[in-house]
């Protein structure tokens, strides 16, 4: 072999090693996993074995969650964390309903108004998860079972720019899986 043909050989491979190597370059992931389904799904099913009881809800499922405590959410003050009386209220029923389902595992989401940096916003919104988290481990949940995560203002559930909205918006929600 001459000098050029090794040269146009290793030239050949290293291209061919490019375009192989760049087919298994990562993809980019969803900056934001997608949003629960409705809060209202009663026809779902529940753990095995379980079925539906008189009035067709699942014990365990979220419909029965939400039918039993009232509500998932609990709404924080602007820029704090701190579970405030109305929300340990809230976070005591909901710790009773996950003492008497001990196999359900659930998200507490926090988030935020769409005032502030993004960074500030997640990190506000994870304080407000695990101010939820630990009020419910404190009253009895186990912590293997509670997991947290932040949306900062990514999420709002009312649109606006006015006290109203951002009110609605500072919150952390027990997700209950269906």
């Amino acid at each position: 072999m001459t000098a050029r043909t090794m040269a146009r050989t290793g030239t050949i491979v290293t291209v061919a090693a490019m375009i192989a190597l760049a087919g298994c370059a990562k993809k980019k992931p969803a900056e934001l996993p997608p949003p629960p389904g409705p809060a209202s799904d009663a026809g779902n099913q529940g753990p095995v074995g379980s079925g539906p009881v008189g009035n067709g809800i699942v014990p365990g499922s979220r419909a029965d969650f939400l039918q039993q405590v009232g509500t998932d959410t609990v709404h924080f003050d602007t820029d704090h964390s701190d579970v405030n009386q109305e929300a340990q209220g809230i976070l005591t029923a909901q710790a009773k309903w996950l003492v008497a389902h001990p196999t359900v595992r659930v998200t507490i989401e926090g988030h935020c108004d769409e005032r502030g940096t993004r960074e500030y916003n997640l990190a506000l919104g994870d304080r407000r998860a695990t101010a939820a988290k630990n009020f419910l481990v404190s009253a009895g949940v186990s912590a293997d079972r509670l997991s947290t995560l932040s949306y900062g203002k990514e999420r709002p559930v009312a649109m606006g720019s006015d006290e109203s909205a951002w009110a609605q918006n500072r919150r952390a929600v027990t997700v209950v899986p269906q």
